[in-house]
């Protein structure tokens, strides 16, 4: 049977030869093997593909021989349980979909819930339950706690924001800590907030893009995972520009989807290590 074993901790002489020993020692054997140091905060960062019968004592053993601070997670090849957050557009949430129903995505998509009930029968053409929790006459917060209860009956893997155009309170954030993957409809740093495309179209620029990012508390400036970008010219309008970034948010926000399904993403501290 087929694992991912995914290693994280501070940085010391001789870990990957620790790690691939043990596996050794375990009768498993590594099919593929992917390491990152960073220098500059110590960190080390692995991901090793593995096949055999890895058991308890090899992953307490592996924990006793490496730093305190050591995150290790074993995981199955069981497909990644994501719930999709979406308002009104459709073009991520119908390319998710589509990927799933092409099993082009290592992906379960257990649910979509919106604000609106606008998309309820792009879910349902794909059998996907479909809920509308409306953000009108209650706080962000109130909101927030139905939707994050909702989350919680599925107890997904993943959260996907498919054009959530909804600033999560605090409390949200932290109750899914590391799990939320937003797409935004700019290439960050450049034109955070709303209307990006509009701003760009103010400061004249000849490229415009996406990027999928992990959420934090500060508006659009979670730990990049992904971006593309594609050219435009100064022919294009705001309205075009639109148009035409779509289908990169579309591509950009699947391609997040996937390699976090594929634990071939890691944060460290403000930004990703993304094996490929």
């Amino acid at each position: 049977m087929s694992y991912i074993l995914t290693t994280q901790c501070s940085d010391e002489i001789g870990l990957i030869a620790k790690i691939t020993s043990l596996c050794h020692e375990h009768n498993l054997n590594i099919v593929r093997n992917n390491e990152f140091v960073d220098t500059d905060n110590k960190r080390f960062f692995m991901r090793t593909e593995l096949t055999g019968s890895p058991t308890n004592l090899f992953l307490s053993q592996l924990q006793m021989n490496l730093p305190d601070d050591a995150q290790i997670k074993l995981h199955s090849p069981t497909k990644v349980k994501v719930v999709l957050l979406a308002t009104k557009e459709a073009h991520c949430l119908g390319g998710a979909l589509l990927k799933q129903y092409e099993n082009a995505l290592n992906i379960e998509i257990q649910a979509v819930i919106a604000n609106y009930p606008d998309l309820k029968p792009l879910a349902e053409a794909f059998n996907v339950p479909f809920h509308c929790i409306s953000h009108e006459g209650v706080s962000r917060t109130e909101h927030d706690q139905q939707v994050g209860d909702l989350i919680a009956n599925y107890q997904p893997d993943l959260i996907g924001l498919a054009k959530y155009m909804r600033i999560l309170s605090p409390e949200f954030v932290a109750r899914f800590e590391n799990k939320i993957i937003n797409i935004h409809h700019s290439f960050l740093p450049a034109f955070i907030g709303a209307k990006p495309y509009h701003q760009a179209f103010a400061r004249g620029v000849k490229i415009i893009g996406a990027t999928a990012h992990f959420v934090n508390n500060e508006l659009d400036e979670g730990p990049i995972i992904v971006q593309d970008v594609t050219q435009i010219t100064h022919a294009d309008n705001a309205e075009a520009m639109a148009k035409i970034g779509r289908d990169i948010e579309k591509t950009v926000f699947c391609n997040a989807l996937q390699l976090a399904s594929e634990r071939k993403l890691f944060i460290n501290g403000t930004k990703t290590v993304v094996f490929k």
